[in-house]
């Protein structure tokens, strides 16, 4: 299995509308040329990770601009994509004024037809009491995307601190975790050990795909990275925009917690005895 990982540099004098074209030929491109079976894009590269002051003005509903572009790429390149994440709106309840549904970080997972394989409304929202915090709602669900040969537990940014999620998507069958984010440059360390981390407790691979350049003022880590079961660094990304290729051997995982079943030993949290 080859997966690329697009690490865009989000440029705040680039249109949003630009950026989703260039974003969409990127994927059309990198897929042709690398001979991609899976594509990954970064956590909300439409606006910017931390251009609060735009994730309601350029928030789109779940079947928008973005998904319309992001499924046609899927299907024009023939791959599975996972899109990053969008700022939705979504459609307000039966009891709410027009317009005044709430705001999600959704990332959209679609089929090498194009079709929408998953949405994933992120749950651990970054910013304490201000920025994404206050202004999105929380997720609720897991997500897992089942393809050929694996299966994709689905993550964005802020939620690699809560390994409990990570556990959550192992329980949900996951083999592979694919993590967008927005990361900042100033916590770069932390943002390549909870990568490397989360491979190793869960014994699955990470594709952890971040951002170049700088949103709303705050420089990006960039330094997207794949990581395998063993927590090997596969291979990481600099900090400006830069396509990672990787051939993954998706029986890696099994034969992982097979010559090391430390899974199996787990206690807190499941529903069996102690041993």
């Amino acid at each position: 299995m080859r997966a690329s990982l697009i690490q865009i540099a989000v440029d705040e004098d680039e249109p949003v509308n630009s950026r989703r074209s260039r974003v969409a030929s990127l994927v059309r491109e990198v897929s042709a040329r690398e001979g991609s079976d899976l594509v990954v894009l970064p956590e909300l590269w439409t606006t910017g990770a931390f251009a609060y002051e735009s994730f309601a003005t350029e928030a789109e509903p779940l079947e928008g601009p973005t998904y319309e572009a992001m499924a046609k790429a899927a299907s024009d390149a023939g791959v599975w994509l996972h899109a990053g994440s969008i700022p939705e709106r979504a459609v307000p309840d039966s009891g709410s004024a027009a317009g005044e549904g709430p705001l999600y970080n959704t990332s959209l997972v679609f089929s090498p037809d194009g079709e929408l394989a998953a949405a994933y409304r992120k749950i651990h929202r970054f910013g304490f009491d201000k920025g994404e915090a206050v202004m999105m709602a929380a997720g609720a669900e897991l997500a897992t995307v089942r393809l050929p040969s694996t299966t994709l537990g689905l993550a964005t940014c802020y939620d690699l601190r809560f390994p409990e999620l990570f556990r959550g998507l192992v329980d949900a069958g996951a083999e592979m975790f694919v993590v967008p984010a927005g990361w900042p440059a100033r916590r770069r360390e932390h943002w390549l050990l909870f990568a490397r981390a989360r491979a190793v407790e869960d014994q699955v691979y990470v594709l952890a795909c971040g951002t170049g350049g700088t949103h709303a003022g705050v420089p990006q880590a960039g330094h997207s990275v794949v990581v395998d079961p063993w927590g090997e660094v596969l291979c990481e990304a600099g900090d400006g925009e830069e396509v990672l290729t990787v051939d993954l051997d998706p029986l890696k995982v099994g034969a992982t917690r097979e010559q090391f079943p430390a899974l199996k030993d787990r206690l807190l949290g499941m529903d069996v005895p102690p041993r």
